[in-house]
């Protein structure tokens, strides 16, 4: 594994995974339908970010978003862009460390269970980093570990980070190594059997979620 430094600081893993399975067709219109999708939560994010600009300052104190190095296809760092949900941490968090319930605003708990925290990153999409639907990108420290640990987790990174996906709707958040083993299988699942009905599936899944605010 190559380490590159990033402009940042951070670093870039430059790696070949193995090739996402399924047609080209399918991977090509995916990324069509992932520009329109990202286009058309815009006027939603504009109204929800003038929104939490208000009720932030009393509920929510703070910047609006949130911008966390994450990595993406190939080992790409990238930031991604969420409404801010949490004080600002005191120390930095391992990958088996637990969620920092504590750290959660009252504004911020609600944006966390309906998934609304993570609507800004259709401007990732635009970028170019992520998709509608995939793996969910780690935090870059966090996968350099887990790089070194799961020999699996390399092939999760052949296809684009996804808002939502497979492992998040079947297996909600995951802590620690154990449970990142369990998502690595998931997300593979998704890769080898990834056509247009499962995505739909997931997006569907996805939105009962924020429909019932049980997002983690």
């Amino acid at each position: 594994m190559t380490l590159v430094p990033d402009f940042d600081g951070q670093s870039t893993v430059c790696l070949r995974s193995p090739r996402a399975r399924g047609s080209s067709l399918f991977w090509q219109s995916k990324a069509v339908f992932d520009v329109v999708g990202a286009l058309a939560m815009l006027p939603l994010i504009a109204v929800l970010g003038a929104l939490l600009l208000l009720l932030n300052p009393v509920f929510n104190p703070g910047p609006l978003f949130f911008r966390q190095a994450r990595m993406g296809r190939e080992g790409h760092i990238f930031h991604a862009i969420k409404f801010r949900t949490m004080r600002e941490a005191k120390h930095h968090r391992g990958p088996c460390d637990p969620v920092e319930i504590g750290r959660l605003t009252k504004l911020g708990h609600i944006l966390r269970r309906t998934g609304l925290d993570e609507l800004p990153q259709a401007l990732n999409i635009l970028r170019g980093d992520m998709s509608l639907i995939g793996p969910r990108p780690d935090c870059a420290l966090h996968a350099q570990a887990f790089l070194e640990s799961i020999p699996e987790y390399r092939a999760r990174l052949s296809v684009k980070p996804g808002i939502s996906g497979y492992a998040q709707i079947t297996l909600g958040y995951a802590i620690g190594f154990e449970a990142t083993r369990a998502k690595v299988r998931a997300d593979l699942d998704y890769i080898a059997h990834a056509d247009f009905g499962l995505d739909l599936w997931i997006a569907w899944r996805t939105v009962l979620v924020i429909l019932m605010a049980r997002g983690d």
